[in-house]
């Protein structure tokens, strides 16, 4: 049976509340800052920014443990910092120098840090949930308890790869929470246009998995749908298909840097009544957890660890040409390199 959103939401302690606050700026001013750097061409290729989506994030990320494993799409800036990988190396990868997370490879789409589980952002849309499902089924295969989030946006549904891979984890049960990040537009197409269901979280009826959807702008009802969500995949061994409704406050990526013509002014405006920094933000001052100068220190002090990393990325050097046929090939043949690969 589907499942709602829960009726009460975790109300947690002034110090974690802090903590996600911390995330969700963190994120905020990052993405701002990605903008500009945009503009003045520091920053090549494609590049999608993450605004108002931070509460998906943080909400989610900050229920799991740091074995967990993370696989998502190529809007991953938020993620990969709501992890914990450090802005200097995600600044640095944006800027496309060698000392990014991918070497200055990967650019945008493609933030990975193995050391924190975090399996990168993929370009492909959807390509990644078959990736996501085989991570799920090592897990269950080694005996671990881990659990995998696999983060999508909602246009991913209507790919093949994304029943392929649902059929299986419904089938052989694996501890993968599949997260729908339902931002309403895959590019410039509205959810309405191009699904024929609307509540999309029920498509997880057709492989018998559990199905939820949440309020994606309030970090504590993503919270507590995600802390269901993973201790059925911890404790059971069972997928969840979860969507969270959110709302991206800019365009799809810096071709459309704020609306395009496929949504109005009026609609984002609002949305953006909704911002999910704000909410948390009011919900603290009226527990008392927070001041007017408290927020003024945390932001300052999240403005220059972002200057830091700006700067750290600028005085990076860009990779050498050949760098090129780094990473190719991995020999697997010889008795050091299989040893190599089993101990990894």
């Amino acid at each position: 049976m589907a499942k709602k959103k829960p009726e009460q939401t975790i109300r947690s302690d002034a110090e974690l509340n802090r903590e996600l606050l911390h995330s969700m700026l963190l994120q905020r001013r990052f993405e701002e800052r990605c903008a500009e750097a945009y503009a003045l061409g520091k920053i090549g290729g494609f590049c999608h920014l993450y605004i108002g989506q931070e509460a998906v994030s943080t909400g989610s990320l900050s229920v799991l443990r740091p074995d967990d494993y993370i696989i998502t799409t190529y809007r991953d800036h938020g993620q990969a910092l709501a992890r914990g990988m450090n802005p200097r190396a995600v600044m640095a990868e944006l800027f496309g120098r060698v000392d990014g997370c991918a070497h200055g490879k990967g650019g945008s789409m493609h933030m990975f840090d193995k050391s924190l589980n975090f399996l990168g952002g993929h370009g492909i849309v959807g390509a990644h949930v078959p990736l996501g499902t085989g991570v799920g089924f090592a897990i269950k295969y080694r005996g671990g308890d881990q659990v995998c989030i696999c983060f999508m946006g909602e246009s991913v549904v209507n790919t093949g790869a994304f029943h392929e891979a649902l059929n299986m984890a419904g089938l052989w049960k694996l501890p993968v929470v599949y997260v729908i990040e339902n931002n309403r537009y895959g590019m410039g197409t509205a959810l309405e246009r191009a699904s024929a269901i609307h509540d999309i979280y029920e498509r997880g009826a057709s492989y018998n998995i559990p199905r939820a959807v949440c309020d994606g702008q309030d970090v504590f009802a993503v919270r507590a749908a995600m802390q269901e969500c993973v201790d059925r995949a911890r404790t059971e061994s069972l997928p969840t298909l979860l969507e969270i409704r959110t709302y991206r406050f800019m365009g799809h990526s810096m071709s459309d840097a704020v609306s395009g013509t496929y949504r109005s002014k009026a609609e984002l405006d609002e949305y953006m009544k909704r911002d999910p920094i704000m909410l948390l933000r009011m919900h603290m001052q009226e527990q008392g957890e927070l001041t007017e100068d408290d927020l003024h220190k945390l932001d300052d002090a999240i403005k220059a660890t972002v200057q830091d990393a700006w700067d750290f990325a600028d005085a990076s050097p860009e990779p050498p040409l050949e760098a090129l046929f780094e990473n190719v090939l991995v020999d697997t043949t010889s008795d050091a390199a299989a040893e190599a690969v089993a101990a990894d």
